[in-house]
């Protein structure tokens, strides 16, 4: 059994953290330090699954739009499902396992 000090864990990490940033050194990822920055972190190449919808028994019901952890779910203008982004698309399934009529499956990348 390994114990950590979470307060030296979180001392070294936030000091990590802002060593690399003054030094301009940060990599993309994981940290979101500005309003609307997410957007630049495309994380989507994490998973393993990938979301596929059987057009003919989706209902627009927007279950998975409104779950979806990452909102990689499009809405169109004209209030339908659209595609999911799979830029953001972190495999998770949660899409799948709301969907009411099993529309979404996940598949292995």
């Amino acid at each position: 059994m390994v114990f950590v000090d979470l307060d030296v864990l979180f001392v070294d990490s936030d000091y990590i953290y802002f060593m690399l940033k003054k030094a301009g050194q940060l990599p993309i990822g994981g940290i979101i330090d500005e309003p609307g920055s997410s957007l630049k972190y495309k994380t989507g190449d994490w998973r393993a699954f990938w979301p596929k919808i059987d057009e003919k028994k989706c209902i627009d019901c927007m279950q998975c739009i409104l779950d979806c952890p990452e909102n990689s779910v499009e809405m169109l203008k004209d209030g339908k499902r659209g595609k999911v982004n799979l830029d953001y698309c972190k495999g998770c399934g949660v899409c799948s396992k709301i969907c009411p009529t099993k529309a979404i499956e996940m598949e292995r990348e």
